[in-house]
């Protein structure tokens, strides 16, 4: 399994994106039934960025919270019998299912956690998710493909909500732990001083 991980602009969302990016792909493709190996790329950037990607391939002119590029078409979504036929899906050298690439605004992200009420975790997992599911062929265009895809993002966000939760409690204990010996130096320095 090979995650590409880029990070552009100085601002960093307040979790560990990789280690819970690379957790989320692995979960949503178990829950998929996908049976290879696999090979994506995660760019986190700011809006900006997103929106000339949004306007150059989507002729859409503002920024979104998370792009799809998938490498493949299929036939039908989440079916992964016909690859076998495509040496082109498959890289040469891994041997690996090239799934596409993964665009996501870091601001959209802190955004969209706090209109919905949730942590940035919990959003940035969400995208990553909905992402893959647009990796391996599934839309929201219709609102048929639109209900299957929600139901999908749901089961899945039931399936990582351990890994949202560690996350979490790893992050708040981090947070604690220096506030402690923050607050440790400071009475240490004023008992000296």
């Amino acid at each position: 399994m090979t995650l590409y991980f880029e990070e552009e602009g100085e601002a960093r969302l307040p979790i560990e994106c990789e280690k819970i990016a690379r957790q989320v792909i692995e979960t949503t493709l178990d829950y998929a039934g996908c049976p290879y190996e696999w090979e994506v790329s995660l760019l986190l950037t700011q809006n900006e960025e997103i929106r000339k990607m949004n306007r150059d391939f989507r002729g859409i002119d503002r920024p979104t919270d998370v792009l799809s590029f998938p490498m493949t078409d299929y036939p039908v979504p989440g079916q992964f019998g016909f690859l076998e036929e495509s040496d082109d899906c498959f890289h040469p050298e891994s041997g690996e299912l090239m799934l596409g690439d993964i665009v996501i605004s870091k601001e959209k992200v802190l955004s969209q956690a706090e209109e919905f009420g949730h942590s940035a975790l919990r959003e940035y997992a969400f995208l990553i998710a909905h992402s893959v599911l647009h990796l391996i062929g599934y839309d929201h265009m219709q609102d048929e493909e639109r209900q299957i895809m929600e139901r999908k993002q749901k089961e899945i966000m039931e399936k990582i909500k351990y890994i949202t939760i560690r996350w979490s409690s790893v992050w708040l204990n981090n947070v604690e732990r220096k506030r402690r010996i923050s607050w440790s130096r400071a009475l240490s320095s004023r008992l000296r001083g």
